[in-house]
């Protein structure tokens, strides 16, 4: 199991008043998976990706991530967790301005000391397996929308991180262009990587092979094979 949540439970606190966020959400995710996990606007999904990504802490409740007990972890051990096992893309790209798509996709390699040859090597890869490998001097204002979300996801996936989180991934793209990257994951599933995705978009949601619902701070799993789109 590449991830495991028991009984999470988030609360937040405001001078005397506790507003519980998450509430005893349980969710399990295999090794190849494809999950999304689909949620209105203050359903709470934000704050479980924070947690699964490693960003936040829950306020009680046991998180498994390939078998360790993030809980467990002191921060520079999150952070290095984090480095090494998870892979973010984001609804707004997240690129640098005034760094190449080549520069942009190789920052993760370079946080965790790896090699100037070997970064541009890896980037490069990276690059080639979103087909953007003749993109790689290009600058992001030189890129349309679809092309920097692609550069996202090879940065995402330059350190083979053991799972990717997407954040509402075509929610900045035009249809023609979100279609584009909901087939890149596919893609992407096909060869083996595991996927959770957060959207408030049903048909986005669709795509994947299993989407849980959260809705006020509690989770369910959609029940049949409807799923898979």
């Amino acid at each position: 199991m590449i991830l495991e949540l028991k009984h999470i439970y988030k609360d937040y606190h405001s001078d005397k008043l506790t507003v519980p966020v998450l509430k005893d959400v349980s969710l399990q995710v295999r090794e190849g998976e494809y999950v999304a996990i689909m949620g209105p606007s203050g359903s709470g999904k934000t704050t479980l990706m924070n947690i699964i990504g490693c960003l936040d802490r829950q306020t009680k409740g046991e998180f498994y991530l390939a078998g360790t007990d993030v809980a467990a972890l002191k921060d520079k051990e999150l952070s290095h967790l984090r480095l090494n096992s998870i892979g973010f893309v984001f609804q707004s790209f997240h690129l640098l301005p005034r760094e190449s798509a080549l520069e942009n996709v190789s920052l993760p390699l370079s946080y965790a000391g790896i090699k100037k040859k070997e970064r541009k090597e890896r980037g490069l890869s990276a690059l080639a397996r979103v087909g953007l490998e003749d993109r790689a001097s290009f600058m992001p204002t030189q890129l349309s929308g679809g092309q920097k979300q692609r550069v996202a996801i090879a940065r995402a996936m330059v350190n083979s991180p053991k799972l990717l989180l997407a954040d509402e991934p075509t929610g900045a793209l035009d249809s023609k262009s979100g279609a584009q990257i909901m087939q890149l994951f596919q893609k992407l599933n096909d060869e083996g990587v595991t996927i959770v995705m957060i959207t408030h978009d049903k048909n986005i949601a669709d795509h994947a092979g299993r989407i849980y619902h959260i809705i006020d701070g509690e989770i369910s799993e959609e029940a049949g094979e409807e799923a898979r789109g």
